[in-house]
């Protein structure tokens, strides 16, 4: 049984919350909306409690996210998804960030409703007419309508996911019969295929310690194979993986891939301290001096054209059974 605040019951012949000390007025509760946590020179997420998002979002980090959406679009062919998608209607974009993916989703499929949801309301307010933006914490239990999209999306996403079973588990609710998923995630591992990147290189180590942080939050990186099983323990058929390799630094022979390195490395000059700080410092309990030193060796480390490494994103993507809506039970 709920119990009722002492201060409710005072004063029972005026009805308005605000004689019992608080305000549930619309400016009230969007400005707890727009509260946040200043660290280390930069602005933390804090509506949902400070661990709930380990970034920044401030307009440097904002400035990043979209620098990263364009290298991801160069990665993937300049694809907003892999899913097989036929006129969709409605469009979910969980972990939102800056909104740039749902917005150019709304101009790819004009005929769709395009929503994007994100701890923090750090979209743009002039967006196309079939985009909106609505603050939610996708670990918490949906308040979207069973079989509500033609298609569900999250991007980079694993670093605030507690529970994936979870995530999932709604996503195959709030998806149509016949509609899609779509997962993109980051490795968190650096990678070299010359040797040229030594145990004592410092992006290693940085990334190491990163790993370390993911884990003992209990949201360790997701593999493909990881997200493939999720995936198809949920239920969704016709499950694909794919795998695409970003170099960090401009030392690929090949031209596409020489400058997706250079905007990789220009996006590590800002997002290497990002990913970082709050991890090392709330999770690892570094010191904010040690902290950022592993960061400057890190980012060092990419900037050294000897070093030739590369990180790892994957997609997957899956369909919802036809015939498997609530309606049909």
């Amino acid at each position: 049984m709920l119990e009722v605040d002492p201060s409710v019951l005072e004063r029972p012949d005026d009805e308005d919350y605000n004689s019992a000390g608080y305000d549930t007025s619309t400016a009230s509760l969007s400005s707890s909306v727009h509260q946040y946590l200043f660290e280390h020179g930069r602005r933390y997420h804090a509506y949902y409690g400070p661990d709930k998002y380990l970034m920044p979002t401030d307009e440097k980090e904002q400035a990043r996210l979209d620098l990263h959406h364009e290298v991801m679009r160069m990665l993937w062919d300049d694809k907003l998804h892999e899913s097989p998608l036929n006129e969709p209607h409605r469009i979910l974009d969980i972990g939102t960030g800056t909104g740039i993916w749902a917005i150019e989703m709304a101009d790819q499929y004009p005929m769709a409703e395009v929503i994007g949801t994100d701890l923090s309301p750090i979209q743009p307010e002039w967006v196309p007419a079939n985009c909106r933006f609505e603050v939610d914490d996708a670990m918490l239990e949906w308040t979207f309508k069973d079989e509500s999209f033609d298609f569900i999306h999250g991007r980079n996403i694993s670093s605030g996911v507690s529970n994936w079973e979870h995530l999932v588990s709604e996503m195959m609710r709030c998806t149509n019969p016949g509609g899609y998923i779509e997962l993109c995630e980051y490795a968190i591992t650096v990678f070299c295929d010359d040797g040229t990147m030594k145990p004592d290189n410092g992006a290693k180590i940085y990334i190491d310690h990163m790993r370390d942080a993911m884990k003992k939050m209990g949201r360790p990186p997701p593999d493909p194979q990881f997200m493939k099983r999720l995936l198809e323990n949920a239920g969704f058929e016709d499950v694909h993986s794919l795998e695409v390799k970003e170099p960090l630094g401009p030392w690929p022979k090949d031209p596409k891939q020489k400058r997706i390195g250079a905007m990789s490395l220009l996006n590590c000059e800002t997002g290497i301290e990002s990913y970082a700080m709050a991890a090392f410092t709330r999770v690892l309990g570094m010191e904010a001096e040690k902290a950022r030193s592993i960061c400057d060796a890190g980012l060092s480390a990419t900037r050294n054209k000897n070093n030739h490494m590369y990180g790892k994103y994957y997609r997957v993507y899956g369909r919802k059974p036809k015939g498997t809506g609530v309606t049909d039970a």
